[in-house]
């Protein structure tokens, strides 16, 4: 059966779900006593097609009848869920377009005092760095830098309106102090949730089934990873274009530089440990990887080769590992 869900003077830095129906004969008692066992609305049912999907969630009783009821009506439904799933896939985004696309860099260093955010040196280090990285991959950079939060939604609105029908993909990048799903602006905060929604396949129809990137280099909470000493060991389409429907939310991928709760480090010489292992890693293996294994690679780096330096014990040899969120729906390749 398939159910589906629904419903510090330091050397480093730190970022911050009544009645019988007539002649039917199915009486309402029997229904409700039926969803009280099986604790969702079931495939096998009374009635129900073993081909039919469910949701996890409380019944609503008030339309489970008439939905038990209706069956007939279900045939159109069930064609286009066929059409969907009986589509012959393909493997890899097509990146056979005139353009690999748009990267924006918002680059955040400076804030307004009322926010209690300090200044975040080294992160100019990282935007330079990125501009050249994501440009050398062949996109068209353009840095943002001390936005506000309205700045913020309003760059990326816009980018959202625009014609990307030659383009294969779409990359932003945030550089900013946050805490878990916010962003800093220079004068306040903001749900990165705000920002990435304008891309989303019913608002942003040029970019439908193309790639979202997000690379988020900013604090997600105040934990600090202590770290364990480890024994060290070895070291196309082929359909004719068919109608069917593609989720609001997919095709997009978030490259959290920390996993929620923890903070994110940053050197103010060097630039974040995050953003400088993911500009070394595009430039070794940014055309022949997939963006998956990039980012593995990526999770490696941090991983092993940062440790932070502090003369405060509190933040003194403290760890990090980044997180990807990937609602990616084919494997990427950067060979545009």
């Amino acid at each position: 059966m398939d159910c589906v869900c629904w419903p510090p003077g330091r050397r480093w830095h730190l970022e911050k779900n009544t009645s019988c129906s007539g002649s039917r004969g199915i009486c309402a008692s029997y229904v409700t006593q039926m969803a009280d066992d099986q604790g969702c609305v079931e495939e096998q049912g009374v009635g129900n097609s073993a081909n039919e999907d469910s949701v996890d969630a409380k019944p609503d009783r008030s339309s489970f009848v008439p939905f038990l009821l209706s069956k007939k009506k279900k045939n159109v439904s069930e064609q286009s869920i066929k059409t969907t799933r009986d589509r012959v896939p393909t493997y890899q985004y097509n990146m056979n377009f005139e353009k690999m696309g748009k990267c924006i860099i918002i680059n955040n260093k400076n804030f307004d005092k009322v926010t209690g955010m300090g200044v975040r040196n080294g992160t100019d280090k990282d935007a330079e760095a990125l501009f050249k990285c994501f440009q050398s991959l062949g996109f068209d950079v353009i840095v943002h830098n001390d936005c506000s939060c309205a700045k913020m939604r309003d760059v990326l609105k816009k980018a959202s309106e625009e014609d990307h029908t030659n383009a294969a993909c779409f990359a932003c990048i945030l550089l900013s102090h946050g805490e878990e799903n916010l962003i800093y602006g220079k004068d306040g905060v903001t749900p990165i949730k705000d920002l990435t929604a304008h891309f989303r396949g019913d608002r942003c129809k040029t970019l439908l089934e193309k790639p979202k990137l997000f690379f988020i280099q900013a604090c997600r909470g105040t934990e600090l990873d202590d770290g364990i000493q480890a024994d060290s060991g070895p070291i196309n389409d082929t359909d004719a274009n068919p109608r069917y429907k593609i989720p609001v939310e997919a095709d997009f991928l978030f490259a959290y530089s920390t996993v929620p709760g923890y903070y994110s480090w940053r050197s103010p010489g060097r630039g974040s440990w995050f953003v400088q292992a993911l500009c070394s890693i595009l430039e070794e293996h940014g055309k022949d990887l997939e963006i998956m294994q990039i980012l593995t690679r990526v999770n490696d780096r941090v991983a092993r080769h940062f440790e932070s330096q502090s003369d405060d014990p509190c933040f003194h040899e403290k760890k990090q590992i980044p997180c990807v969120v990937s609602m990616l729906t084919k494997e990427l390749y950067f060979n545009h």
